[in-house]
């Protein structure tokens, strides 16, 4: 069965797909939290950015597990819209500030950040290319905090190694991507896979109570159609080889 994958279609209409939903990724807030356990040196100063946000669950999570300042940052009007309007709901507002732009075209100083967030939005730029970039952003001692989709294997069947490869054509092991992640310049702190519930309950169930709906909005559009179907082949894959590949999280500090 041949699809498209999600990433091939209009960048629009991909987010007004996930307009209606907490997530737009694999995640959930206890990891996130298991995630900041292993930075240390956070306080009332500390200048946080969150890349590639979305609509902001994480970076809600991040403001009321810390004292610092966040800049959360997305390419999508909309998300960042209702991520402002979270923070403010919740009391976050003098703290929290959402703004429209690009992860590789970061608003920042160099040596200004404390710590550097991505939920599922580093393979947007690419590993690499995305920790040597924002590291300069950084104070030394800073941290790097992304999850990023990776194999679990050395070897995995054809169908789900095609898939991923031209999704991410970067995509690598847990050990290649912690020694890209030493070469970029950062000390390994931390790598954990994320629990299949980040996956089911909090990325595919959610899509699930959407889908008719948004073929309903385009009922006839066969672009739409085929999006919706993409989702629920990406579910499909997942569900028969999820023990080959997911999502990793990915601690590191700078050190010079």
């Amino acid at each position: 069965m041949e699809e498209e994958a999600a990433h091939e279609f209009d960048f629009t209409l991909i987010n007004e797909y996930f307009a209606g939903m907490e997530r737009q990724g694999p995640g959930c807030p206890e990891e996130t939290i298991r995630a900041l356990s292993f930075i240390s040196n956070l306080s009332k100063e500390s200048k946080i950015a969150d890349l590639g946000c979305g609509s902001g669950s994480q970076t809600m999570v991040l403001a009321q597990n810390t004292e610092g300042t966040i800049a959360a940052l997305d390419l999508y009007p909309g998300s960042i819209d209702r991520l402002n309007a979270a923070a403010g709901k919740l009391g976050l507002h003098n703290r929290v500030k959402g703004i429209v732009g690009s992860m590789d075209s970061l608003p920042f100083r160099n040596d200004e950040l404390d710590l550097i967030w991505s939920e599922g939005a580093i393979a947007n730029i690419g590993f690499e290319k995305g920790l040597n970039y924002w590291k300069g952003f950084l104070k030394t001692g800073g941290y790097v905090a992304v999850t990023y989709e990776s194999w679990f294997t050395d070897e995995r069947p054809t169908e789900i190694e095609k898939w991923w490869i031209d999704a991410v054509p970067e995509i690598g092991t847990i050990g290649h991507n912690i020694l890209k992640m030493q070469k970029a310049g950062y000390i390994p702190v931390a790598a954990f896979t994320l629990p299949e519930t980040c996956w089911i309950d909090n990325y595919f169930i959610p899509q699930k109570m959407h889908q008719e709906e948004f073929l309903k909005a385009h009922e006839g559009d066969k672009t739409a159609e085929a999006l919706v179907s993409s989702m629920r082949y990406e579910e499909e894959l997942y569900s028969k080889y999820k023990q080959y590949y997911g999502y990793v999280f990915y601690i590191g500090k700078k050190y010079k």
